[in-house]
């Protein structure tokens, strides 16, 4: 499997980039929104890939992140959902939206990427509802934190941060969404606004 490439860029598409490593181009299909993001030609760039083979096909396709891999991995593993679908899902939406939107059961979210339909929508949430679930099993924590807020203090804001780490969510992500919250509020109160914040309000 090849993992990631490293290396100088040698062109770029709005949905492909070429990568040279080792003397040797590899074109990966990109979100377009990673491709957008990477650096022009003759800029060096790493990708964090996801090597396609099929009865006809050899196909490689490239990330920014090693959370937009798995994310795509774990889109692509739903029946009717291919790896054309699963770019255009990763070009709409960012992982944590893309979990946040399973976890509340929201398929129409996944309706505003190309080729996802209503059926395809709600198929998406079915299956991945449980192992989004087992992903994010710090949730459960939540439960435990309703207590702790009163007397935490200042602390309630690393309270919420380290919850919502646990949630599938990067330590930056968290840190801003908190940033804009009061940290004398309850903590699990600050988590849900955070989660309100980063989900577009709701």
């Amino acid at each position: 499997m090849i993992y990631c490439l490293s290396g100088k860029i040698i062109k770029k598409t709005l949905d492909s980039v070429v990568i040279s490593c080792g003397g040797v181009g590899y074109c990966a299909q990109c979100p377009a929104s990673v491709a957008a993001a990477m650096p022009g030609a003759g800029a060096e760039g790493t990708l964090y890939t996801v090597l396609n083979v099929s009865e006809n096909d050899v196909s490689l396709y490239g990330f920014a992140t090693e959370e937009q891999q798995n994310c795509f991995r774990l889109l692509t593993g739903v029946s009717g959902v291919g790896p054309k679908v699963g770019l255009a899902i990763l070009s709409v939406m960012e992982p944590d939206r893309v979990y946040l939107a399973v976890s509340a059961g929201d398929h129409k979210a996944f309706k505003a990427a190309s080729g996802v339909g209503p059926k395809l929508a709600q198929r998406i949430v079915l299956e991945l509802k449980d192992k989004v679930a087992k992903g994010a099993a710090g949730a459960a924590a939540l439960e435990d934190l309703s207590g702790v807020s009163a007397a935490a203090g200042g602390a309630g804001s690393s309270q919420a941060i380290a919850a919502l780490v646990s949630l599938g969510y990067s330590q930056s992500e968290a840190a801003v969404a908190i940033a804009k919250i009061d940290p004398a509020l309850p903590v699990e109160e600050i988590i849900r606004l955070a989660l309100r914040g980063m989900a577009g309000g709701r």
